[in-house]
C-alpha cells in the first residue's frame, strides 16, 4: 500500500475537546486539559503513525471573543491553520447544541478550500435520537466534506474519524519516526503540564492570568532530570493564590506535575518551581514574544 501524510487542524469554540481528542488518538498527553475555556494557547503539533499513514494534528486554541492581545495572537494562530492543511476537523459539542461560536467558525470556513469534516463530540452525553436533528441543522452552516459523531473522552468512534481523515491526504513521506508524537520540544510540554495543574487547583481570576516558562533542564550525575519553572502572574494578589499559605499550593501544584512530567520524559525529576509578578503581561508585546506566543506581535 502507499503510504499517505499530511497535516490536519482542529478547529472549534473553546472547550469542545479538542485537546482530549488530540490525546486520545495520540495516546498519551501533549495537549493540556480543563474545563476552563481558552486553555490551549499555541498550535501543538501530535504526531499519529500508522502502517500506511501519518498524520500530523495542530490543536489550535479556541476561536473566541478576544479580550486581550494574548487573546488576538490565539484567534490568529487557530484561523491561520485553515491554509496550511490537508483537511480540518470542526469540532463541536454535540451535547450543547448550535451556539453563536459554531455559526461564527462555520462563516469563517466558508472562503476555505480545504475538506472540512464535522465531528461531533460529547455524543455519549446526548441520547441517539438527538443526534440527526443535529445533523441536519450544521448541514445548513456548510458542505462538510464527512459528519462524524465521537466521544473523544471514551474514544468512541476515533478509529473511524481517522479512516475518514487518511481518505484526504495525499501520497507523501513519513515526516517523523514512528515512535515521535510531538514536534514541540520537551520544555513545551514540561511547561503546559505545569500550567494545566494551576488551571486545575486555582480560582476563576488566576487561570488566563498564569504564563509559565522553563528556565533550566539538565540532567544530573544520578540520571535525575533537574526542571526550573518560571510562573508568572498579573498581580500580587495572584502570587499569593499560587504560592498557598505557608507555600502548600505551590507544593501541590509540583506534585502534580511532577508526576506527569516522569511519563513523559521516562525518569525520575527534581522540579523547582518560582512564581514572579508581570502586571498585565498578557497585553504586553515585549512579554509575549519573550514568552514564544508571537515572534511578530
Amino acid at each position: 500500500m502507499k503510504f499517505k501524510s499530511g497535516f490536519v487542524a482542529i478547529i472549534g469554540r473553546p472547550n469542545v475537546g479538542k485537546s482530549t481528542l488530540m490525546n486520545q488518538v495520540i495516546g498519551q498527553k501533549i495537549a493540556i486539559m480543563s474545563d476552563k475555556p481558552q486553555t490551549t494557547r499555541n498550535k501543538i503539533h501530535g504526531v499519529y503513525t500508522a502502517n500506511n499513514s501519518q498524520i500530523v494534528f495542530l490543536d489550535t486554541p479556541g476561536i473566541h471573543k478576544r479580550q486581550s492581545k494574548l487573546g488576538d495572537y490565539m484567534n490568529q494562530t487557530a484561523m491561520s491553520t485553515l491554509h496550511e492543511v490537508e483537511a480540518v476537523l470542526f469540532l463541536v459539542d454535540a451535547s450543547e447544541g448550535m451556539g453563536g461560536g459554531d455559526r461564527y467558525i462555520a462563516e469563517q470556513l466558508k472562503d476555505v478550500k480545504t475538506p472540512v469534516i464535522l465531528v461531533m463530540n460529547k455524543i455519549d452525553k446526548i441520547e441517539p435520537e438527538a443526534l440527526l436533528p443535529l445533523i441536519t441543522e450544521y448541514n445548513k452552516l456548510h458542505e462538510f466534506a464527512e459528519i462524524v459523531p465521537i466521544s473523544a473522552k471514551l474514544g468512541s468512534n476515533v478509529n473511524t474519524l481517522l479512516d475518514q481523515v487518511v481518505k484526504y491526504l495525499p501520497e507523501g513521506p513519513q515526516y517523523y519516526p514512528e515512535d515521535q508524537i510531538t514536534d514541540h520540544p520537551e520544555q513545551f510540554v514540561c511547561a503546559e503540564l505545569i500550567r494545566e495543574k494551576i488551571l486545575h487547583l486555582t480560582r476563576e481570576e488566576v487561570p488566563h492570568s498564569i504564563a509559565v516558562a522553563i528556565e533550566d533542564m539538565r540532567v544530573e550525575s544520578n540520571g535525575v532530570v533537574h526542571v526550573s519553572a518560571v510562573i508568572f502572574v498579573e498581580r500580587d494578589s495572584q502570587k499569593g493564590i499560587i504560592i498557598g499559605k505557608q507555600g502548600a499550593m505551590l507544593k501541590e501544584v509540583g506534585r502534580r506535575a511532577r508526576t506527569d512530567i516522569e511519563n513523559l520524559l521516562g525518569s525520575k525529576i527534581f522540579l523547582e518551581l518560582w512564581v514572579k509578578v508581570k502586571k498585565d503581561w498578557r497585553n504586553q508585546e515585549r512579554v509575549l514574544r519573550d514568552l514564544g506566543f508571537h515572534k511578530d506581535l
